[in-house]
Order: structure tokens, then C-alpha cells, then sequence
């Protein structure tokens, strides 16, 4: 046991298990049902691992994420935006280890999750190996990466696993008030002086391309979507998700007066569907396998803190091993 969960032997996915036919047929009657997933149900081995993978990147994509905002906490222009930019900074770290909560009810400790994060193992999002070079970039993450978030996580908030749905019920109420943080800074640059403006105008083309790889490649290029969308793991497709993000935050965009970098991107007015220009899948699998701008940097960093932590982790292990509980 880890604390209360029981540690199993998943496989990393090279491996074929064969689950049992009737209570995989259980299982599936009960997705169909609308019903939820706990932890000590019997599930099939391919639905524990990917939600495994799922829930431990989406939780090191928190604590990876508040890397490149933090780094301006010290810079920020204004006592009241430092304030608050501190406060989201701690949001994400706390939405992270939510997350890693909800993993290791699936049987991986989180030391081996944090392991497979700093040994390169596991991934995060691709979009936290870029810079933000100035505060219009903090904006923009804050207000845009964190929209596209919320469509994730809203939708997947409504998947099959409890536990999963639970914690993003919590995070997405507080992603909310990320995203107004992150739109109220935008609207203050976008309609103040002409250097304010450009600087936003600059952030927003260099982020705009790991925005569209943010929800993923398209849907003809995933090996597991149909059946990740059946058991309710996965509960709208990459290309869905960014349909949806068209649709609510360019006309946003444009209303501000900002250029979109994309002259391909326009809405079919018969179908209601946005077409766009190729945002370079080959970068995408480049940084998301560990060579983009600051993957090293970015894993240093974190080595560095686990390494800075141990002394107070052994002391509150060795404590735990002594405590004696006072008589009644």
C-alpha cells in the first residue's frame, strides 16, 4: 500500500493485456450508464494507464506551468499585479498536486511520477518550453493558454473517472479567475500607449503557434481517441477543442484590435468550420520530445527545487517513522 492506495504494475504500453471479456463488458454497460469510475472498481488496464498518463502530464503541465509567469513575479509593473500573478503562480502549484492526488489513486506514488518528469520519461505540455520575454507575454499566457485550459478541462471534467472529475471541478473554478487576471492585463495593453500595444501584438504572434499545438495534432493523426472517447477518458477530440477556442476567442482578439499571425485562418460560413494554416507539427513533436527553447532549462529548474526539498522531505519522513500517538 501507498498510504491508502495500492501500488500496481502498470504497463508502459508496449505490452498487450487481456482483460476479461465479462467484466470488461460491465465496465463499458456502466460508462454507457453515465456512471462514474472510483478507485478500487475494477477497470481494464488500458483505461488505468492512459488516465495514468493523462492526469500525472496534465499535472506536471501545472507545475511546469508556472514556471515562465513566476519568472516575472519580481518584475511585474505594480504592486497589485505582482500580488496577483503571485496568487496564480500558487493556483497552478496547487492545482498540481491535486492532480497528482488523483493519479496516485491509480496505483503510480508520486515520487515515480516526479522521477518520470526530471528523468524526461514523462511529458507536459509543449507550450511551457517557450519564453515570455516581456509582461505582455505573461498576459497572454494568462488570458489565452489558460482559455485554452478551460475547454480541456471543462470538457474533461465530465469524463468517467472520478477522482479526475473531482479535482478539475476545483481547478476550473479557480482557471476562471486566471483567465479575467489574464484578460484584464491584455485589455490594459491593447488600449494603452503605442509601445504597450506592439508589445502585446509581438506576444501574441510568438505564442500564437504553441497555442494551436497546445490542444494537440489533428484528430487523423491520434491512435486512441475512439476508444479513450468511449470510456469517457478523453471527452472531445484535439481538433473539437480548438474549433471551439476559433469560435470564442478570435472574435475577443480581433475585437481588440490585435492581428491574428495567421492570414489562413477564416470560418466557412456554410459549416461553421474554421480553417487555418499549417502551425508545424514537426516543431511541436520537436519540443514536446525535449528540444524546444527551454525543455533543459525548464527540467533544471525543477531538479533543482527537488534537490533544495529533500532535507525537509527525510524530516518529515523521519518524523512520521517516531510519532507516537499520546494515549486517550
Amino acid at each position: 500500500m501507498y498510504g491508502n492506495i495500492t501500488i500496481v504494475d502498470v504497463p508502459s504500453g508496449g505490452e498487450q493485456v487481456q482483460d476479461d471479456p465479462q467484466k470488461l463488458a460491465e465496465f463499458e454497460a456502466r460508462i454507457a450508464r453515465g456512471e462514474k469510475i472510483e478507485p478500487h472498481d475494477w477497470m481494464p488496464t488500458e483505461y488505468r494507464r492512459q488516465l495514468i498518463r493523462m492526469i500525472e502530464q496534465h499535472a506536471h503541465s501545472e507545475i511546469i506551468g508556472a514556471l515562465p509567469e513566476g519568472t516575472w513575479i519580481t518584475r511585474a509593473p505594480g504592486f497589485k499585479r505582482k500580488i496577483a500573478l503571485m496568487a496564480k503562480v500558487q493556483d497552478e502549484v496547487g492545482h498540481a498536486q491535486l492532480l497528482y492526488s488523483a493519479a496516485e489513486t491509480l496505483g503510480k506514488p508520486r515520487e515515480k511520477m516526479i522521477d518520470d518528469l526530471l528523468t524526461g520519461k514523462s511529458k507536459y505540455s509543449n507550450v511551457f518550453n517557450y519564453p515570455a520575454m516581456t509582461w505582455a507575454d505573461t498576459a497572454v499566457i494568462a488570458w489565452l493558454i489558460d482559455a485554452s485550459a478551460i475547454i480541456n478541462q471543462v470538457a474533461n471534467s465530465k469524463g468517467s473517472y472520478a477522482p479526475y472529475c473531482r479535482a478539475l471541478d476545483r481547478i476550473c473554478k479557480e482557471e476562471s479567475f486566471h483567465l479575467k487576471y489574464g484578460y484584464d492585463n491584455v485589455v490594459a495593453l491593447a488600449t494603452g500607449t503605442a509601445v504597450q500595444r506592439e508589445m502585446l501584438q509581438e506576444a501574441l504572434n510568438r505564442w500564437w503557434r504553441p497555442i494551436m499545438h497546445f490542444f494537440g495534432p489533428p484528430d487523423v493523426a491520434s491512435q486512441h481517441t475512439e476508444k479513450l472517447m468511449r470510456w469517457k477518458v478523453k471527452m472531445a477530440t484535439n481538433d473539437d477543442m480548438r474549433q471551439q477556442f476559433f469560435n470564442q476567442y478570435v472574435p475577443k482578439i480581433l475585437e481588440l484590435g490585435l492581428t491574428i499571425p495567421d492570414p489562413e485562418l477564416k470560418k466557412d460560413p456554410e459549416t461553421g468550420k474554421w480553417s487555418y494554416g499549417d502551425p508545424d507539427w514537426d516543431e511541436f513533436k520537436r519540443v514536446i520530445n525535449g528540444h524546444g527553447p527551454c525543455n533543459a532549462e525548464r527540467l533544471a529548474v525543477r531538479r533543482k527545487a527537488e534537490e533544495n526539498g529533500r532535507w525537509v522531505r527525510q524530516a518529515l519522513a523521519r518524523a512520521a517513522d517516531t510519532y507516537v500517538a499520546p494515549l486517550s
